[in-house]
């Protein structure tokens, strides 16, 4: 039974490579991203685009299997899956915990975006993923724990972020000393993950002015 956790971590772990390398590609100097699979590259720019310019939103969900995003989407994690099921002989619970964490990236990826008040208080970091100013950062989607052991999770607000570092609710009398634990454990992590808070509110403050300045010189040009 233990195949089965570490199903999750594993699950989280490629989740948050696959999102940094397949789907968002390797920026190349002089040339465009290179991904390993480029259908699935553009299948996520395409949704990066919708969502950047909706406040979040991605109606291409409720179209079901008819919109080519959402197809690609499900094809990938079921090839992924298939995948796994040639484990199951060896590794049973392992490979039950990979098909529950596909599902469950499926339907907590298209909540997100077809309730964007729900995705932005579940998951604050896949919100920010879409909405700083960096897009290529906070990979993770179901769960944030590998952006935090990687160092790549960006806070837009302390408003926004979650409780503790797992993503996960936790009563007040657990969650407190966890908090002060991971701080205590790791503190140059921490460290970091407040440097690049300030420095996202900084830059998207230096953005706001920007479109502020911008509007008000075509209304004195007007």
């Amino acid at each position: 039974m233990i195949g089965f956790p570490i199903a999750l971590v594993f699950a989280n772990g490629f989740e948050w490579y696959a999102h940094k390398y397949v789907l968002h590609g390797t920026p190349r100097k002089g040339q465009g991203r290179y991904s390993p699979v480029p259908r699935s590259m553009k299948s996520h720019w395409a949704h990066h685009k919708i969502v950047r310019t909706s406040d979040y939103e991605d109606l291409g969900y409720a179209e079901g299997l008819s919109n080519w995003r959402t197809r690609n989407e499900v094809v990938s994690l079921l090839a992924l899956t298939a995948a796994t099921t040639l484990v199951f002989p060896v590794a049973p619970f392992f490979t039950l915990g990979t098909y529950y964490a596909a599902g469950r990236y499926f339907y907590v990826h298209r909540r997100s975006h077809l309730d964007p008040e729900w995705g932005k208080k579940r998951i604050p970091w896949h919100f920010d993923h879409h909405m700083n100013t960096n897009q290529d950062a906070n990979w993770c989607v179901t769960r944030p724990w590998f952006d935090y052991i990687m160092g790549t999770r960006v806070v837009s607000s302390p408003d926004l972020m979650e409780s503790n570092p797992l993503g996960i609710p936790l009563p007040k009398v657990i969650e407190k000393p966890f908090n002060r634990l991971c701080r205590k454990a790791f503190p140059g992590a921490f460290r970091r993950l407040d440097e690049r808070q300030r420095q996202e509110a900084e830059k998207a403050a230096r953005q706001k002015q920007g479109a502020a300045d911008t509007s008000a010189d075509e209304g004195r040009a007007a």
